[in-house]
C-alpha cells in the first residue's frame, strides 16, 4: 500500500444558503480544492451527504454531482454514514489511492439541510427507529441522557457544558466560513432556551447548509502539484450499537476510543503527540466524551477540562479551532471533511488569527448518530 496525501482543500461558507442549491454548494467547494490542489483532473470521487432524499429529494447524487462539476464519465459514488458521511468519504478516496488504483482522487462531503420539511424527523432516522425515534427520543434526548448520567457518575456541571459552547464560539469568532462568527458567554448558554434537560439551545450544534472537499494523492507525488501536502498518518473506522440503551455505560462512547486505539497504533503516536483536534461537538458533552475517548484526559476530566482553558487556543492540547459543529456549522454530510481542510489549513501554517503555534500532527474525530459510528483520522505536517 501507498502512503498517500492531501495537497488541496476547499469548502464554502457554512449557514443558511437560501440561494445555492445541493449541487451548487457541492460544486464550490470541490472547484475551491481542485484549484488549491493544481491538478487539471481527478481519477474518481466519493461523496458524503447523510440524506439528500429526505432533505431536497434528490438521490443518486454520485453521478448528478459528477455532471454538475464537469468531471463525468469518472466514477462517482455517494457515501453514507449518517453525520459520519464525510470522512467515510474520505477514507474511501485515501483507500484507492493507496491501492495503487487511482493516482488523484477527490473526497467531499455535502448537505443542504435548510430545505427539509422535518429535520428533526430527518435526523433521527440515524438513530434506531423501532426501539428509540419510534417513542419520540431525539437527538438532543439521547445526548441528554449521556449528558445527566456523565453529571451523575463524574459531577459534570452546567457550567462545564457551557465552557466548551463559549470556547468553540471564540474560536468560531476568527473563522470567516463560519455559521455564527459570534462570541458568546456562559450565561448566553445557561440562560438559553432547554432543550432536553441539562442541554439547552447553545449546548447544541445548529442546522447547516454547506460543502467540503480535498484532494488525495500518492505521497511520492504529493510535491508536484502546486498545493502544499499534508500526510495522511492514520485512518481508521469503528461502530458501535446505533441504540443507547443497548449499551452497558451511557458516560461514554466507545466507538471513539476503538477507533482512537487503531488510529494511534497506525500512525505509531501517542495522545500526547497531537498538536490540535477536530472532535464532533453535536452536543458539548458529545466534545466532552471525546476528550476522554481520545486520550487527552482522564476518564471523568472532560469537564474540568473544558472549564480550566485546557483546550482552548492556546491551551494544552487546542480542540476544534474551526468553531467545531457549535459555532462552524453541522451540514451533517460535509462535517468530516470540513474537520479535514481545518487540520490541513493549521498544519500548513495558514490559519491566520486562530493559528496554532508550531502545529505538526493534527487529529479530527467524526461519528454519525450518538456513536454508532466513528472515524478518526490524524495527518501530519510536510
Amino acid at each position: 500500500m501507498r502512503d498517500v496525501a492531501i495537497i488541496g482543500v476547499g469548502m464554502t461558507r457554512f449557514g443558511e444558503l437560501w440561494n445555492q442549491s445541493l449541487r451548487d454548494i457541492f460544486v464550490e467547494a470541490a472547484l475551491k480544492a481542485i484549484d488549491d490542489a493544481g491538478v487539471d483532473h481527478i481519477d474518481s470521487m466519493y461523496i458524503g451527504s447523510m440524506s439528500p432524499g429526505l432533505y431536497v429529494g434528490q438521490e443518486h447524487i454520485g453521478s448528478l454531482l459528477a455532471d454538475y462539476l464537469g468531471v463525468a464519465p469518472i466514477p462517482s459514488s455517494r457515501v453514507e454514514s449518517a453525520c459520519a458521511s464525510g470522512s467515510v468519504a474520505l477514507r474511501q478516496a485515501i483507500f484507492e489511492v493507496a491501492s495503487g488504483y487511482s493516482d488523484i482522487v477527490l473526497a467531499g462531503g455535502v448537505e443542504k439541510m435548510n430545505d427539509g420539511e422535518d429535520t428533526t424527523y430527518i435526523l433521527a432516522t440515524a438513530a434506531d427507529q423501532e426501539y428509540e425515534a419510534y417513542f419520540g427520543v431525539t437527538f438532543p434526548g439521547l445526548y441528554a441522557m449521556i449528558a445527566r448520567a456523565h453529571m451523575h457518575r463524574y459531577g459534570t456541571t452546567s457550567e462545564q457544558l457551557a465552557a466548551v459552547a463559549v470556547k468553540n464560539h471564540a474560536n468560531g469568532y476568527l473563522n470567516p466560513n463560519a455559521q455564527f462568527q459570534m462570541k458568546i458567554t456562559k450565561d448566553t448558554v445557561l440562560n438559553s432556551t432547554m432543550v432536553a434537560d441539562p442541554l439547552h439551545l447553545f449546548d447544541c450544534s445548529p442546522v447547516t447548509d454547506g460543502g467540503a472537499a480535498a484532494i488525495v494523492v500518492p505521497l511520492e507525488m504529493a510535491k508536484a502539484f502546486k498545493g502544499q501536502p499534508v500526510k495522511i498518518r492514520a485512518t481508521a473506522q469503528a461502530s458501535d450499537t446505533i441504540a443507547l440503551h443497548n449499551r452497558s455505560d451511557l458516560t461514554t462512547i466507545p466507538s471513539i476510543g476503538v477507533a482512537a486505539e487503531k488510529a494511534y497504533k497506525m500512525a505509531g503516536l501517542t495522545p500526547d503527540k497531537i498538536d490540535l483536534a477536530e472532535v464532533h461537538d453535536c452536543f458539548t458533552i458529545a466534545e466532552i466524551c471525546a476528550y476522554e475517548e481520545l486520550g487527552f484526559v482522564e476518564k471523568g476530566k472532560g469537564g474540568e477540562a473544558a472549564e480550566n482553558g485546557i483546550t482552548a487556543l492556546d491551551g494544552k492540547i487546542p480542540v476544534n479551532t474551526s468553531g467545531g459543529l457549535k459555532s462552524k456549522g453541522h451540514p451533517v454530510g460535509a462535517t468530516g471533511i470540513a474537520q479535514i481542510a481545518e487540520v490541513v489549513t493549521q498544519l500548513r501554517g495558514t490559519a491566520g488569527d486562530r493559528q496554532v503555534k508550531n502545529a505538526r500532527i493534527g487529529l479530527t474525530q467524526n461519528m454519525g448518530g450518538s456513536g454508532g459510528s466513528c472515524t478518526i483520522h490524524i495527518l501530519e505536517a510536510m
